[in-house]
């Protein structure tokens, strides 16, 4: 087949799946190697990550009321965790007062017993003393006041543990549900790009889109959602209650965050572009893959396991690289996050106990700051830790809105015209076309079929024929001139109403995973009711019914996309099958006969012959001698009609179908010599 001949899906219907991209010739191809399996891809450059954040934020904007029901459970907890080090820093105080009180003259109040440690010269004890609250001068550890203290201790934390579960709760809710709503979205999204987006792309790099990178977006906000607001009011309540406690500590740790700040922002400058990279490189080994997979029988009977393996290797290689350069450099945020919290920690405990023992802070007050500066580091070092997974989050992120991004084709009219009931007089007037701008293919055709009547085309590789079947059905837009159905130009109809008038019968076959009664009536159009004595004449004038009859479950026998469980052959029969119940005003078949042996070839073209009874009919033929008996055959030659006529015209013409005739029946060149 042709690089400008662009296979389509063999199902009957109009619905065909996209077809592969095209080599040499046709425009955009898969890149080189075996089977064109996409190498050589383009490293994407480093992506916008505050717009492409922006964007993924708006995704969330329909769940805005949880997200406000999300920061109102993330304040109560975080509100409720910075309360505990406070409550345990109450509790310190009452253990240490009732051990200082229990050290003292009962008959002594508090201010004698400082004043006399003053005039003994025990100034440091003095000062230690006056700055523990609630000292009792004789009296031990109050354990009901410390009771009722760690009571509370108890409630706050267990509230803060209620508050973050209903978090959690909710996030993988408004996370999944958005996720739900963007998958629909790009599965809408995939139904209106052109036919020239998806040969232009790799079927693995978009179905590692539409998965991968949705998943990995997934991942990420739920990982990130309820924790960055949760991090973000952390700070905040802990920066509260540590200038509260003591402004001078509260400086002190402030120290470091200037440092973790630039720190952070320099680490995730260098690891964005490497999280980019390995997102893109996933989906080309996703790529390779698929197509590896789906053309294994083809690597084997080339002997292409080395090349395949080597260029395996070589994504994999490349998929290894920037994942560790990704993970390695975004990795070290949390080691250093974690040095600087520990030299924080360092700092606020010499200066804290100093302040201890200068009377100026409580022991328990200490305590709590210690406390609080450990979870003012840690929802910092949580972010920085969460930077390679939103980085990579976002990447993906971007990866996906490109896809929605994508051009889409011409939109149908608003006031679309319908032909009904459809002759089937189709009309190329003066059409032109080209896949690529700088190689025209198609200029000036004119082209006209009456009702009724069986156009044939052929014409060697590359000449174009398949191209009309794709600007007939607009899975590609003529570049000038128009394409008619009976006298209705095919752009001033809607997609469907057009491709619901119009058959295909397509050399690439094509089923889905279902039984083969759900893949023949796949071509019935909803709202028609196809009858079992209608479903079984169709079967039979097919000469499916006898070989489906020897399976073990029949109509009811499961096949997959590959249809492994029936020949290519027999895949061949039920698209022709499909085409019969679709019962279509036009028909299209190119190479419709291309898998079946020759006596199949000679049942299928009388059933072919019926099918085409009172319908217009497209047959794009290689092998000239399912084409004799047609009305009109063109001849097509870099993607003009160099000839047409009925098949004894263009013989007797001698010019182009004669050679092309000549070339398939025509004699060995060389003769055999003799036995001797």
């Amino acid at each position: 087949m042709s690089a400008q001949d662009k296979p389509q899906s063999s199902a009957a219907t109009t619905a065909a799946p996209p077809a592969p991209p095209r080599g040499p010739g046709g425009g955009p191809g898969r890149g080189p190697g075996p089977m064109g399996m996409g190498m050589g891809m383009p490293v994407q450059k480093p992506m916008d990550f505050k717009g492409s954040l922006r964007r993924l934020a708006a995704v969330l904007r329909p769940e805005r009321l949880n997200v406000v029901v999300l920061m109102v459970l993330g304040i109560g907890s975080v509100a409720l965790t910075v309360l505990g080090p406070k409550l345990l820093g109450n509790a310190t105080n009452v253990i240490f007062a009732g051990f200082v009180g229990s050290g003292l003259p009962a008959n002594l109040t508090t201010e004698q017993a400082i004043e006399g440690l003053r005039q003994r010269g025990q100034d440091q004890q003095a000062d230690l003393l006056s700055g523990v609250p609630g000292v009792v001068p004789g009296q031990g550890i109050d354990f009901t006041l410390l009771a009722q203290t760690l009571g509370w201790v108890v409630a706050a934390y267990l509230g803060a543990f209620l508050f973050g579960w209903l978090q959690a709760r909710i996030t993988t809710g408004v996370v999944q549900r958005t996720m739900r709503n963007l998958r629909d979205e790009v599965e809408a999204k995939l139904h209106r790009i052109p036919l020239s987006y998806v040969d232009a792309k790799q079927r693995g790099e978009i179905l590692s889109r539409v998965t991968n990178d949705i998943d990995n977006v997934a991942q990420t906000t739920t990982q990130t959602l309820a924790q960055l607001v949760t991090a973000a009011l952390t700070v905040v309540g802990v920066l509260g209650m540590m200038f509260w406690i003591s402004p001078v500590l509260a400086l002190v740790a402030l120290v470091t965050v200037p440092l973790s700040v630039i720190l952070t922002a320099q680490i995730a400058k260098r690891s964005q572009p490497q999280f980019v990279e390995q997102w893109a490189a996933t989906g080309r080994l996703n790529a390779h893959i698929e197509e590896s997979f789906t053309g294994h029988a083809l690597v084997k009977v080339y002997g292409h396991q080395e090349t395949t393996a080597e260029a395996f290797a070589k994504e994999n290689g490349a998929l290894y690289s920037s994942s560790f350069k990704a993970q390695f450099i975004s990795g070290t945020i949390q080691p250093a996050m974690g040095f600087l919290a520990n030299l924080n920690y360092v700092v606020v405990a010499v200066v804290g106990g100093l302040r201890v023992a200068s009377g100026t802070l409580s022991l328990g007050d200490v305590q709590a700051f210690i406390q609080y500066s450990r979870q003012f580091t840690q929802p910092l070092t949580q972010v920085a830790a969460m930077m390679n997974l939103l980085q990579s989050g976002v990447a993906s992120a971007e990866r996906v809105f490109e896809l929605l991004d994508a051009p889409e084709q011409s939109p149908d009219p608003a006031e679309s015209q319908k032909v009904e009931p459809v002759r089937g007089r189709v009309a190329f007037e003066d059409v032109t076309f080209s896949y690529t701008p700088d190689r025209p293919l198609i200029t000036g055709l004119n082209l006209v079929a009456e009702p009724g009547q069986t156009i044939a085309v052929v014409g060697p590789t590359g000449a174009g024929k398949t191209t009309l079947v794709n600007l007939l059905m607009r899975f590609y837009e003529v570049d000038g001139g128009r394409i008619t159905l009976d006298g209705v130009d095919t752009r001033d109809m809607s997609r469907d109403d057009l491709r619901s008038s119009i058959g295909m019968v397509l050399q690439d076959t094509w089923l889905f995973k279902g039984t083969i009664e759900q893949n023949l009536r796949y071509g019935v159009a909803d709202g028609v009711t196809v009858g079992e004595e209608e479903f079984l004449a169709a079967t039979r004038a097919t000469h499916v019914d006898p070989f489906v009859r020897t399976l073990p479950d029949g109509y009811d026998t499961v096949v997959d996309e590959e249809g492994s469980s029936v020949s290519a052959g027999e895949k061949q029969l039920l698209t022709l099958a499909r085409a019969f119940l679709a019962d279509p005003a036009i028909l299209v078949l190119d190479e419709a006969t291309s898998s079946v042996d020759t006596r199949t070839e000679v049942l299928v073209q009388e059933a072919m012959n019926r099918l085409r009874k009172d319908r217009t009919s497209f047959v794009i033929a290689h092998r000239l001698s399912t084409i004799r008996d047609a009305d009109v055959i063109l001849v097509m030659e870099h993607g003009d009609i160099v000839e047409q006529g009925s098949h004894d015209e263009l013989l007797a013409a001698d010019g182009a179908y004669a050679r092309l005739y000549a070339s398939q029946f025509a004699a060995p060149a060389v003769e055999e010599p003799a036995a001797t």
